[in-house]
């Protein structure tokens, strides 16, 4: 036994926090990380193209039809000689918010835990503002970038804004809430992960087992009526962006 006079026992440290010294060093190479100004800048680029750089962001429940629509709106810019982009939330799974499963084959499994994002709210929050920092590079480059992604959490969406805003001026973030109600989506269910959710084979399920957080108001309202085409609802959003002046006439 030890004695009272003996060492104090030392404490268990908090493997989930980092230590001191490395938030030193962390606060340090922020010191040293200085923003490069381009030659060409923002409006340079916007005048180029006619355009001004957006971000039209898509937000709903899984099945609700944001991708389709995201598409035929690509379709319909790059018809009229925009410059646009899509980012969907599958694709974006496959590479730049990849799980810890599509990393650990090339960089091995302390890499991959630590950079691979699943499906809990904190992994949900690195993914939106991973791709909401290349949302405002994108329209910071005056480009329409058309992002869909199921984005359950109003903080997250808030925090993209403030982001593609910060980069260039309010109104260059157009949320596009596609409203269908829920047992709409579960009767799509084109992944057949509704199904799953249920069975309880896929955790941290948006609509089933986690919850989401409509947008209170946003640019764009699709409310879902029978018979409403992807491309009606396409159309409804290149109205309004036209009719906030996203695109210049060209000389």
């Amino acid at each position: 036994m030890s004695s009272p006079s003996g060492p104090a026992p030392q404490a268990t440290p908090d493997l989930d926090k980092p230590a001191a010294s490395d938030l030193e060093k962390d606060a340090n190479i922020s010191r040293n990380i200085v923003w490069h100004e381009t030659t060409v800048d923002r409006n340079a680029r916007e005048s180029n193209l006619a355009q001004r750089g957006t971000v039209v962001w898509f937000t709903g429940l899984s099945g609700c039809g944001k991708s389709t629509i995201a598409n035929e709106l690509d379709r319909l810019l790059i018809a009229r000689g925009a410059a646009s982009t899509l980012l969907d939330g599958d694709n974006v799974r496959h590479g730049l918010c990849a799980p810890p499963s599509g990393l650990a084959p090339e960089h091995g499994d302390e890499f991959a835990q630590r950079f691979g994002l699943g499906f809990s709210p904190v992994d949900r929050e690195e993914n939106i503002r991973r791709i909401g920092a290349v949302s405002a590079l994108m329209s910071n480059a005056g480009l329409v970038t058309l992002a869909a992604f199921v984005s359950p959490y109003r903080r997250d969406r808030d925090r993209v804004r403030q982001m593609v805003e910060a980069a260039g001026q309010a109104g260059d973030f157009l949320e596009v809430f596609v409203d269908t109600p829920l047992e709409i989506c579960k009767q799509r269910d084109p992944k057949g992960l509704y199904k799953k959710a249920i069975a309880g084979e896929i955790p941290h399920f948006t609509g089933i087992s986690d919850p989401y957080e409509a947008p209170e108001s946003p640019e764009i309202h699709l409310r879902w009526r029978e018979g409403m085409t992807p491309a009606d609802a396409a159309e409804e959003i290149l109205q309004a962006m036209v009719d906030r002046g996203v695109f210049a006439s060209r000389s």
